[in-house]
């Protein structure tokens, strides 16, 4: 496990971590517009502040699939087709997938099989999806509507900096 912290963090403790990792991350993507810098740094800062994780990054899409970008943790699937998995559901939504078991989603792409919760953000600029930012923790039932308000807007965040 690695973050900054070996616990479930409470309500309180996560708005503080969402507060911090939001004028962080601002103050990273401050001044540099490259997609691929400003997603290198925000999946490094993710993985860094927030406790329990053991997978942070970016797929982007590429034509009918999404293609592995810049992340933290362990190796990971390199290609992903729409609709496939956490990740390519969140993709063909074009919403936030919140899962708290991977072991009860159908057609779990297993990774890395330590994980055991998920969470994926789509990134979405102009209305234009370009892929999703994707957390794994080792973790069941790590994540929750608080985390997924916060990856939202800092996803959000880094699509205003990196405006193509």
């Amino acid at each position: 496990m690695t973050g900054s912290g070996s616990a479930i963090q409470s309500t309180a403790k996560r708005s503080e971590q969402y507060a911090d990792l939001q004028l962080s991350l601002a103050g990273l993507l401050d001044g540099e517009q490259d997609l691929i810098a400003n997603a290198a740094n925000f999946a490094a800062l993710v993985y860094h502040t927030l406790p329990d994780l053991n997978w942070a990054g970016c797929y982007f899409l590429r034509g009918e699939e999404l293609v592995l970008g810049p992340f933290q943790g362990r190796p990971a699937c390199v290609r992903i087709a729409m609709g496939r998995g956490v990740c390519g559901a969140a993709a063909q939504r074009r919403a936030s997938v919140l899962v708290h078991d991977v072991h009860e989603f159908p057609g779990h792409i297993a990774c890395d099989p330590v994980s055991r919760s998920e969470l994926v953000v789509p990134l979405i600029r102009d209305g234009e999806l370009l892929g999703v930012f994707d957390l794994d923790s080792p973790l069941p039932g790590r994540f929750n509507e608080e985390d997924r308000a916060g990856m939202e807007t800092a996803a959000r965040t880094l699509m205003a900096a990196s405006p193509g």
